[in-house]
Formats: C-alpha cells, sequence, structure tokens
C-alpha cells in the first residue's frame, strides 16, 4: 500500500506544496517517495501517479488519501487514479467535512478579508461528488482497547472507494493499522512530511 499526504504551509503560502508518499507492507515501511504540487492547483492525481510508475514501488496494491484534496484544493480523482494505476484508492477521514463550508470555500467571490474563488472551482466540486458519499466504517481491531477481557468501540473511520469493496476497505485498513486508528502508510506521512517542511513532525495523521 502506499500512503500520500501533503506537507503543512502557511496561509498566505502560493507555490508548490511537498507531497510525501510512504509504501507499506501491513504496518512494515518499505520506502518513500515524494515530489511537489501546487497549492490548490490540479496536478495532484498526475503527480501521484508519475511517483508510483518512476519507483521502484510500482506493484503497490492499493493507494490511501487522508481526504480527497491534498496541498489546499488539489483535489484528487480518485477514480482516475484507480484507472490509471489499475489499482484501488481507498480515502479515509476520521469525520465526515462540512460540505456546505467546502463549497463555500472553493466558490466564495473575493471580498475585504475572504478567501478569493478557487481557480477551477467548478472541476474541483465536479470531482468531490463523483467520488462518492463517505461511508461509516467500524475501527480497526488493532485500534480497539480491551476491557476486561472484551472489545470495546473505538474511534470510526469514514471512507470513500474506487475499485474495491467495503468489505475489502475494512480488510485494508486493518491490516495496515497500527497505532491508533489512522493506517500506517498515512500515519507515517503526514509525519515525514511535516518533519521536512517544519523541521520537525507535530500533530496526528
Amino acid at each position: 500500500m502506499i500512503g500520500f499526504d501533503d506537507g503543512p504551509f502557511a496561509r498566505e503560502h502560493r507555490g508548490d506544496v511537498l507531497l510525501v508518499g510512504v509504501v507499506c507492507s501491513g504496518t512494515r515501511v518499505d520506502g518513500i517517495v515524494s515530489g511537489r504540487i501546487r497549492r490548490d492547483g490540479a496536478d495532484s492525481t498526475r503527480k501521484m501517479v508519475e511517483l508510483v510508475r518512476a519507483s521502484q514501488f510500482a506493484h503497490v496494491q492499493a493507494v490511501m488519501l487522508q481526504g480527497i484534496a491534498v496541498g489546499g484544493f488539489n483535489v484528487v480523482d480518485i477514480h482516475g487514479l484507480s484507472k490509471a494505476l489499475q489499482i484501488p484508492v481507498l480515502v479515509v477521514v476520521r469525520r465526515p467535512p462540512d460540505m456546505p463550508s467546502v463549497y463555500r470555500a472553493l466558490f466564495s467571490e473575493a471580498e475585504a478579508g475572504a478567501r478569493p474563488r478557487v481557480a477551477g472551482a467548478a472541476r474541483k466540486w465536479k470531482l468531490i461528488q463523483q467520488a462518492g458519499s463517505l461511508e461509516l466504517i467500524g475501527p480497526s481491531r488493532r485500534s480497539l482497547k480491551r476491557t476486561s477481557g472484551l472489545l470495546t468501540s473505538g474511534p470510526k473511520l469514514w471512507v470513500q472507494r474506487a475499485g474495491l469493496s467495503i468489505e475489502e476497505a475494512r480488510r485494508i485498513v486493518t491490516a495496515t493499522t497500527l497505532h491508533g486508528n489512522i493506517p500506517e502508510p498515512l500515519r507515517v506521512a503526514h509525519l515525514v512530511a511535516g518533519g521536512i517542511t517544519t523541521g520537525r513532525s507535530r500533530g496526528r495523521a
């Protein structure tokens, strides 16, 4: 599996943003790839395809994302990514986004102190809609806490998927989760991207 995450950036930043991909076999890290994408751009899908194809990890069995966009509003075409690499794509989030707020952020007109309209907003919104509804899955069994020998419910995850069933999505999350409830490819990609960009990693994935 390969999980992609972006590096942090200042609100006023314009230009390129770091993109890190972490390859894992189960929960073991096997390698890292990196590149750069445009903040609020339209090159995230292409860059992910390039990074996978140009690496020694072209055999990866799935792509994982934490959210459908990287580098601000650089929205990933998850179905196009799955088709290009001929592997499933799984988006994992802790909670569903506030879609009306996402829409307003994309289409708001520039006003005093307000975010300007994002270039290509209509196409980005279409990709968000085409990704499909978020589906709730239970926590990974590794993230379940044991109390008096009984399994208790843990944090929930929401997923979007391309090229795999909901049961396959559950199996991937279970097989790749070690700490907390975020799969290792995404958790480590978050830490690496933050550490490279700011000199230290901070915050949870």
